[in-house]
């Protein structure tokens, strides 16, 4: 048990704030692009929808 704790320790110091950020901006876009296509389920999106 102690050996998980001090694994997640060491991972919590070495981890920076522009690491959380770019993991943030990344969460966001695969959210946004999971939401764009349940949008568009459904649609004909072929060439003649254009």
């Amino acid at each position: 048990m102690t050996a998980i704790a001090q694994a997640l320790s060491r991972l919590l110091v070495t981890v920076n704030k522009i690491e959380v950020l770019k993991q943030l901006v990344l969460f966001c876009a695969a959210c946004l692009l999971v939401g764009l296509l349940m949008l568009t389920y459904g649609l004909d999106l072929s060439p003649g929808f254009f």
